[in-house]
């Protein structure tokens, strides 16, 4: 946390994260457009807020494109904000958001973590259906080779669709997959609206892209989860389920346990 309140404390690191906040998945030259600064001190900049896991980089083809990584701040406010403050401070948060009619744009959703594993082992919790049932509760099946199509099953459902598809599949480096469909019989077995799963439905197929990096005796995890509209219904459902779907993982693999589910619902 102390690489966290450093990178916090420059005012110009903070307008670096403001820029990605309201804009995530910018080129270094779109971030420095918009900066009153040299090229090389937002490149200094950048590479401070990465050290702290505030920025997170995800290479597109050649470009380097740089995300807010919201997991350090979240941390912070999970060991000084209690549950009942936390509900109160969101309702706050949520009432000036609309009162001043503040937009964030961006649709990629990017997560990265650190786990006290090995790359080997990571796969394992990613591909293996006993693992993912443990830490996620859905058990997905597949021979994960590029081509090969997912089923997802979770509460009894079963979805098997042929754009459930295996996209990238690098053992132990990188993996990457089209979305499960959206079904009646999941919108009945989790209590979701019709309508709603409906809307999911109308949606483009998403993809999401598991990054695996060793870190020493850590191994960096990078999510990105992306292809989807402005304004999408699965893009909020999926922001709010990942980062619950995360900390099992990391802890399953740290601790061999996991943690406490809540009766949440997410797609």
């Amino acid at each position: 946390m102390d690489e966290v309140f450093k990178a916090l404390a420059d005012p110009s690191r903070r307008r670096l994260l403001d820029s990605l906040n309201a804009r995530n998945g910018q080129t270094l030259r779109e971030l420095c457009s918009g900066l009153d600064m040299a090229r090389q001190s937002v490149s200094k900049h950048l590479a401070v807020l990465e050290a702290a896991n505030l920025v997170t980089t995800v290479w597109r083809g050649r470009e380097k494109l740089h995300y807010l990584n919201a997991v350090p701040i979240n941390a912070i406010a999970e060991r000084w904000i209690n549950q009942y403050d936390r509900r109160r401070a969101g309702a706050l948060a949520d009432l000036k958001t609309a009162l001043e009619g503040t937009h964030v744009d961006g649709t990629d959703f990017v997560y990265t973590t650190y786990i006290n594993t090995t790359p080997e082992r990571l796969w394992q919790a990613l591909t293996d259906p006993a693992f993912t049932e443990r830490y996620w509760g859905a058990v997905l099946e597949s021979d994960w080779k590029v081509g090969s199509t997912v089923t997802y099953k979770q509460g009894g459902v079963t979805i098997e669709d042929p754009e459930q598809v295996v996209l990238e599949a690098e053992p132990g480096r990188r993996l990457a997959y089209t979305w499960h469909s959206f079904t009646p019989d999941f919108a009945k077995v989790f209590g979701f609206d019709a309508d709603d799963v409906a809307k999911w439905a109308a949606e483009p197929r998403s993809t999401v892209t598991f990054d695996i990096e060793p870190q020493g005796q850590m191994v960096k995890l990078t999510i990105v989860h992306h292809g989807f509209e402005p304004g999408s219904a699965v893009r909020e459902s999926i922001s709010q389920g990942w980062p619950a779907i995360l900390s099992n993982l990391k802890t399953l693999l740290e601790t061999g346990e996991t943690l406490p589910m809540e009766d949440e619902k997410g797609a």
